[in-house]
């Protein structure tokens, strides 16, 4: 379907009528891209979800940056849940010419009890990993080596220089189709479910890859070639964000 044929603003919009079911701050946070095939993504997503593409080409991402004060409603902060490091690999589908979001194929999180809770009330495929974030001026590096479930190793190594301010992304652009992704979508016992959560545009800032070495991308079965084509940076967002519910 072509990318202007779909309602890109709707879900950028807070949910009419729903209260927040929790609270993060997303922060640090750099997307990598490599363009691939839609058809290699094809039978790794749900098959009532199509692959979205932005001019007719498909996107893997890869996602490291560090969870804030993550708070779900009415309950008070969990010690262990609060403040961990995450990284996700995910790719971008649409249901039926609407309805744009992300398709995750894993999230890596230093926190057992978000690793728990969220393959348990959101359905998606998180991981437990060790997992550390450095800033040394405008450098960020991110580890991350997977302990819990298999498969494993699974592992990530980036340093990524965050340089000029560009601010919010322009409707209708590339940056926009990969960053700003308000519905998420999971999968339990071929079941499908779609969440959303409610932010400002992200403040992006150019960024360029001093170093990158993972293997987080492989080992859901996609293979990529060469430095992302797309490096983009911000250091963050606060975050409502809302339950899911049965599509």
């Amino acid at each position: 379907m072509p990318y202007a044929a779909l309602d890109r603003e709707s879900p950028k919009r807070r949910p009419t009528g729903a209260k927040p079911a929790g609270f993060h701050r997303w922060q640090t946070l750099s997307f990598l891209h490599w363009e691939v095939s839609a058809e290699a993504l094809r039978p790794l997503v749900h098959p009532r979800l199509q692959i979205d593409t932005f001019e007719g080409r498909a996107f893997v991402g890869l996602v490291p940056f560090t969870m804030r004060d993550v708070k779900l409603h009415p309950l008070p902060h969990w010690p262990g849940m609060t403040n961990f490091h995450e990284t996700n690999v995910r790719t971008y589908v649409h249901l039926d010419g609407k309805d744009p979001g992300v398709w995750f194929f894993s999230l890596d999180a230093a926190s057992r009890l978000c690793v728990m809770g969220a393959r348990v009330t959101y359905h998606l495929p998180y991981f437990f990993a060790d997992m550390s974030l450095a800033k040394e001026g405008d450098t960020v590096s991110y580890t991350s080596e997977r302990k819990w479930p298999a498969p494993t190793p699974a592992r990530c190594e980036a340093r990524v220089a965050f340089g000029r301010a560009l601010g919010a992304a322009t409707p209708g652009t590339l940056e926009d189709f990969l960053c700003e992704r308000y519905l998420l979508y999971s999968e339990k016992g071929g079941q499908l479910f779609k969440g959303q959560v409610h932010h400002t545009p992200y403040p992006l800032v150019e960024a360029t890859i001093e170093h990158l070495d993972q293997n987080l991308i492989t080992q859901v079965g996609i293979e990529i070639a060469g430095p992302p084509m797309s490096v983009l940076a911000s250091p963050g967002v606060d975050v409502d964000v809302y339950s899911i519910e049965k599509v």
